[in-house]
């Protein structure tokens, strides 16, 4: 779990869902509580802790987002797989 201030001033508390890699950067899937829709930023880890960065740019969310549900279609595949095997 990990506690987000947005940008209203409202804190949050959301699970990981997923620290990934595309194009040499980091990003981070995060489900807040209560909540149906995955947040996702630009992830990195410094002396002071974790950085989370909102993906400006319409073409890098879009990236993100399709790698983001190709990990969880991947995920669903290999639960199946070792589900089928018992």
């Amino acid at each position: 779990m990990i506690q987000l201030s947005l940008e209203d001033g409202k804190e949050v508390s959301a699970a990981v869902l997923e620290v990934f890699e595309l194009d040499g950067k980091e990003y981070i899937a995060l489900l807040p509580v209560e909540e149906e829709n995955v947040l996702l930023y630009e992830f990195k880890e410094n002396e002071e802790g974790v950085e989370l960065i909102n993906i400006e740019s319409d073409e890098e969310f879009d990236a993100v987002s399709q790698a983001f549900l190709e990990l969880v279609a991947f995920d669903e595949e290999d639960e199946e797989e070792y589900e089928n095997e018992e």
